[in-house]
């Protein structure tokens, strides 16, 4: 009785933790389209009320979405959880905030998908879409261009964008980089962000 009853408690306490070592269902995306003003995205509570809006339409439940973007006061590292994080198909992108702003991350073209599991559009495609707003430096910490703290949508501001392909005009870490390569040009606007190869796109991360 008493080897039946202790099977019984280590079943038990074993099984929310398989059961979460094997969750490998949607915890990143990037955004299929923006939510239709450019850098203005409300802030970042609107950034991230898109973010649980696209999950939740694509079929996703029981997470909470993060925008992974800075602001003055707020670093998009600090923001996303603790990982790890997969893709739309069950691919992991990293297992923490450390591995995902090294070079050790998983984040191609063919990796960082969107809700509904599609390649975003990058160098060599008609359009090219892949600048995804972050206002971030490498390390994920706050840079000087975020649009007004997301909340421009004109002429004026700029944002930092990472390439979603690592991919760019040539071969140095900026251009390769994810979350940090250049700064758009021409202002905040949808228009302004296709300039330079984007379409007001970002990264949203499961906190939970």
């Amino acid at each position: 009785m008493n080897r039946a009853l202790a099977f019984t408690v280590a079943v038990l306490t074993c099984s929310p933790l398989s059961a979460q070592a094997q969750d490998t269902s949607m915890s990143f995306f990037v955004t299929s389209a923006n939510p239709g003003r450019g850098g203005d995205l409300g802030g970042l509570a609107g950034a991230d009320a898109y973010c649980n809006s696209l999950a939740t339409a694509s079929g996703s439940t029981g997470k909470t979405w993060r925008a992974y973007l800075s602001t003055d006061t707020e670093n998009a590292r600090d923001r996303i959880g603790n990982g790890p994080w997969y893709n739309a198909k069950g691919e992991k992108i990293a297992d923490d905030v450390a591995s995902l702003h090294s070079d050790s991350n998983n984040l191609t073209k063919q990796s960082a998908l969107n809700e509904k599991g599609e390649v975003i559009p990058g160098r060599g495609d008609s359009p090219n879409r892949h600048d995804i707003l972050t206002g971030s430096k490498p390390d994920g910490t706050a840079a000087p261009e975020t649009c007004g703290n997301w909340t421009m949508g004109g002429a004026e501001g700029a944002a930092i964008v990472g390439h979603s392909d690592r991919t760019g005009l040539d071969d140095s870490d900026a251009a390769k980089s994810w979350n940090s390569s250049h700064s758009t040009r021409g202002g905040c606007s949808n228009e302004a962000f296709k300039g330079t190869g984007g379409d007001g796109l970002f990264y949203c991360f499961a906190s939970n």
